[in-house]
């Protein structure tokens, strides 16, 4: 979870410490103080873009810093590990991220420097953002796809993985079958030129290394007389004469007689050194006899000479055709012959390659069948999940249906595929189009929920939607930025009811400016803003419970300095501890007789 974060130097805040509550932390404040400046910390502390303009007026930068608390999903922990950073003990990992007025941007994870990407993968792990951008996003049909997929978890993800691995290789065996009656005459022309390359090397069946051996070989043979004087030098200097004249006995003889002198000698010191001078001698030995081998093995062969120089121009051939030397020549032989598997342009050819695509392309259709069917099941019950939901937002009339259907396409459609007998489009992420649609009561046609909620109901849509995919999810930390926006009264109620049943099972921070939902909360900061030398500075405080009261009957339309507003005040948060306590009982993910929570 996020345990604290600090803000400096961002927008109207100068400097400000939020301590955030395991459960349930509320934002709140006047219009303008900087209540959003606080999302906007969580998004640059996310990896978000960075914008100059939030950089506060006079300071050098922006600074963000966020002190994460039970860091143990492998995933987070080998991101950070990645990355270098220390993780703290009990899981603690701290990110910052920087923005300079000149629009430069910096980020650390654990006291290391990192891309910001990295924070971006983190958080990806340990939060998910909530606002009205993200309401909007939703509604495209690409979106409610992948809250579909969300929703279901592995009962959608294993038929999804199965499918895309079918869909790659047919994608593949579609393009190159394309390619090759396409490009038919090309093809035959490259695969000639490859043919007369591989018998070229072939003709001459060169071998691994073979060039630089027969180097050393023409070496050798073009100066064989000064090898063997050299030899011979050193071979008399290791062992003497070869006529045995003890007038120069050799490094050999030396060592020997050194070794007979020390060996008879009265002192021990001396005795001591005679072993040394035995290993001496034998390694002068053993040298003696290599060379005398070598000397032996030195002919003179000019036709061997010959033939090793007509080798070598052999050899040189090819490298200039096709290489630096052998191994590449050799190297690129083998990539010339699975080229030439691939450019057979034969009718032979095309139709085993087509008869390939046929054939994947019904395994294809058979999985994409699957996985429509289990995204059906998946539809059905997340409508009814939605729609309880919305029961208890105050929109107790109102039906959600996700309805799961395909986009049917000619065959110009580069990824047309048959299913059920009818053409579709094979995406990356099936055949499948989905939509939601929102019945407003009994009677009404499903629309499309855009067009069928109002303002104050899209919120509340929404929101049901995030609550249901939150005990889907496997983030700890949920922010919400004023999805309330546009709803009061019994629906205000409602709305923080469900976001402190929420809270029992995860982290949520909530920006709000209706005293319905800061009263559930367990934990309330407010965005004081003031003046100071005519600047204005904004800061954030926790409230304790006599200010919560003053700041619950501001929100009631002004009311904190009348004993009706604080005494409506109390009354709300009496009314909401009550709520609490009353589902503090209830499974962990804060939903009674709910479905065991899916994973990802």
């Amino acid at each position: 979870m996020l345990a604290e974060m600090r803000i400096q130097g961002l927008g109207v805040i100068e400097d400000a410490l939020l301590e955030l509550h395991p459960g349930f932390t509320v934002v709140t404040g006047e219009t303008g103080a900087g209540k959003t400046m606080v999302v906007t910390g969580l998004h640059l502390l996310s990896g978000g873009r960075a914008e100059v303009s939030k950089v506060r007026v006079g300071a050098g930068k922006a600074l963000v810093e966020g002190r994460f608390e039970g860091v143990t999903g492998k995933v987070a922990l080998d991101i950070v590990g990645d990355a270098g950073a220390e993780v703290e003990d009990g899981g603690g990992v701290i990110a910052l991220r920087s923005v300079a007025s000149d629009g430069r941007s910096r980020a650390h994870l654990g006291g290391r420097s990192v891309p910001v990407g990295v924070l971006g993968d983190l958080s990806e792990q340990l939060l998910a953002v909530h606002g009205q951008n993200d309401q909007l996003r939703l509604l495209r049909p690409a979106e409610q796809r992948a809250v579909i997929d969300r929703f279901a978890g592995d009962a959608v993800a294993a038929p999804l993985e199965q499918y895309r691995a079918v869909r790659e290789e047919w994608q593949a065996v579609v393009a190159e079958l394309n390619d090759r009656t396409t490009r038919s005459r090309e093809l035959a022309q490259q695969a000639d030129m490859l043919r007369l390359g591989l018998t070229e090397i072939s003709s001459v069946e060169p071998t691994p290394g073979e060039d630089t051996e027969l180097t050393e070989q023409i070496k050798r043979l073009s100066a064989i007389d000064e090898l063997r004087a050299t030899a011979t030098e050193a071979h008399h200097a290791v062992s003497g004469a070869q006529d045995g004249d003890l007038e120069a006995p050799g490094a050999l003889g030396l060592v020997g007689e050194a070794q007979r002198r020390l060996a008879g000698a009265e002192d021990q010191v001396l005795r001591d050194m005679e072993p040394r001078l035995a290993e001496a001698a034998v390694l002068l030995a053993d040298v003696g006899t290599e060379l005398g081998s070598y000397l032996e093995s030195l002919e003179a062969d000019p036709a061997r000479l010959e033939q090793s120089l007509a080798r070598q121009a052999d050899l040189k051939k090819l490298i200039r055709k096709y290489a630096a030397d052998i191994d590449g020549v050799l190297a690129w032989a083998e990539d010339a012959r699975e080229r030439l598997s691939t450019m057979d342009t034969s009718e032979e050819a095309l139709a085993e390659l087509a008869a390939r695509r046929d054939e994947l392309a019904k395994q294809l259709g058979e999985h994409a069948a699957r996985l429509s069917a289990a995204r059906k099941v998946a539809a059905g019950e997340l409508a009814g999940e939605i729609t309880a939901e919305l029961a208890g937002l105050a929109m107790g009339q109102a039906q959600i249906e996700v309805t799961v259907g395909v986009r049917e396409v000619d065959e110009s459609d580069p990824h047309a595929l048959t299913v059920d007998g009818r053409k579709v489009h094979a995406g990356p992420d099936g055949v499948d189009e989905v939509e939601l649609l929102l019945r407003a009561h009994k009677g009404a046609p499903p629309l499309p929920v855009h067009k069928a909620a109002s303002g104050g109901e899209l919120s509340r849509v929404m929101l049901a939607i995030e609550v249901v995919l939150a005990h889907a999810d496997t983030v700890q930390t949920l922010v919400f930025d004023e999805v309330d926006a546009g709803v009061g009264g019994r629906a205000a109620v409602e709305i923080g009811r469900r976001l402190a049943r929420l809270a029992t099972s995860h982290q949520v921070l909530v920006v709000t400016h209706l005293p319905q939902v800061a009263a559930f909360a367990d934990r309330h900061l407010v965005v004081d803003k003031g003046m100071s030398d005519g600047i204005t500075r904004s800061g954030v405080k926790v409230l304790q419970q006599s200010e919560r009261v003053l700041e619950l009957a501001r929100m009631l339309a002004g009311m904190d300095d009348t004993e009706t507003g604080r005494a409506h005040a109390e009354e709300l948060l009496a009314a909401a501890d009550a709520d609490k306590y009353s589902f503090s009982r209830l499974p962990r993910d804060g939903r009674k007789g709910s479905k065991k929570k899916r994973t990802k």
